[in-house]
Parts: C-alpha cells; sequence; structure tokens
C-alpha cells in the first residue's frame, strides 16, 4: 500500500510541474484535428 501512495504523489507532483506541457500538446493536437476535419469539407 505505501508503495501505491508513493507512487501516485510522484505521479501526482509529475502533473503538477508538466500539466503545461500536456496542456500544451492537447491544444496542438485538437489544433491539428480540427483543420484536418476543415480540410475535408
Amino acid at each position: 500500500m505505501q508503495t501505491i501512495q508513493k507512487s501516485y504523489r510522484g505521479l501526482s507532483l509529475l502533473m503538477d510541474l508538466n500539466w503545461d506541457r500536456v496542456l500544451y500538446v492537447a491544444v496542438i493536437a485538437t489544433a491539428l484535428a480540427a483543420g484536418a476535419f476543415v480540410g475535408s469539407l
């Protein structure tokens, strides 16, 4: 149980530090998908 808690805390810390990078990648992927959709019309 302690290992799971440490792993979860580590993952939570990693997300706290890198949430802006994850958001950046999500926005780029969404923009590419929207561009592909508009281009297919």
